[in-house]
């Protein structure tokens, strides 16, 4: 599949796009011990145990743009599946373009390009440290990550070293190399970031409100009209709480994807996990 905007396979809003979450809660601890890095961490200055829901910003008070008002129904700019995970993700504001980001985002689209030009074997990647998450869930874009390479980007950004490669399933192969994914710290500044990846050009997000369903009802985090997870109905802590479940205002960390076989910073900092990034 060698069309850059060949569409994924077809799936309900509750699917597995991203598996990870609900086997958060599906698999207890052991997701969690798998991809610590990845976890959820301190919780900032506001108490995790408090906060009703993360919206206009995170647990640290940096801002969240508002995906509701900005881009939802752009699926040329974020896909079905992101756009389904309104009222769970926090996502940096644009910035006007200052003097020397264009360079710096071609600069990184190259170094990010020739650094993981190896993992186009994914065995490679395996021999690197790559494990890939969920390897029993049958995903649309498949995530290796490299626990050194998470803990390291908690304080430095280093292009070379992705937290995570990220791997599309084609007719010809079981994993064509697409991109990476780079994080940061939970309570990284939107500075820092902006210092990382101009956000004249990308955007940062993180995952918010998430609701575990409880033991008995954990079939609604799938469906049309799923209740709980990243796809679920509920986004705030009182609604949680009164269906028996578990809220997280913060799961993961900063993260961005970055497809740099694209043909401009559209597709190569795109956040549409829903067409192909293979060439």
């Amino acid at each position: 599949m060698s069309d850059m905007k060949a569409t994924r396979e077809k799936r309900s809003v509750g699917a597995p796009f991203y598996g990870a979450f609900v086997l958060i809660f599906l698999a207890g601890s052991a997701f969690l011990s798998a991809l610590p890095q990845l976890a959820l961490q301190n919780p900032g200055p506001q108490s995790s145990s408090t906060v009703e829901s993360v919206a206009t910003t995170d647990l640290y008070g940096n801002p969240c743009d508002a995906m509701m008002g900005t881009m939802k129904g752009k699926m040329s700019v974020m896909g079905e599946s992101m756009e389904a995970m309104t009222n769970h993700m926090c996502i940096t504001p644009i910035r006007p373009e200052q003097p020397g980001d264009e360079e710096r985002a071609k600069a990184l689209v190259g170094q990010v390009r020739a650094a993981i030009e190896k993992y186009k074997d994914y065995k490679k990647a395996i021999a690197d440290g790559y494990i890939q998450a969920n390897p029993t869930v049958d995903q649309p874009q498949f995530h290796f990550t490299n626990e050194a390479n998470a803990q390291y980007a908690d304080t430095v950004f280093d292009p070379t070293r992705p937290t995570s490669l990220l791997y599309y399933h084609t007719d010809q192969k079981r994993f064509a190399l697409e991109g990476v994914m780079f994080t940061a710290s939970p309570g990284a500044s939107e500075d820092e970031l902006n210092r990382r990846i101009p956000f004249s050009v990308a955007r940062w997000h993180k995952h918010t409100n998430f609701c575990g369903a409880p033991a008995n009802k954990v079939k609604e985090y799938f469906g049309e009209h799923p209740k709980f997870g990243m796809f679920g109905s509920i986004h705030t802590r009182s609604a949680c709480v009164a269906e028996g479940g578990t809220f997280l205002p913060e799961v993961f960390t900063w993260m961005i994807h970055i497809f740099p076989y694209g043909n401009d910073f559209k597709e190569q900092f795109s956040m549409n996990d829903d067409i192909s990034h293979v060439h």
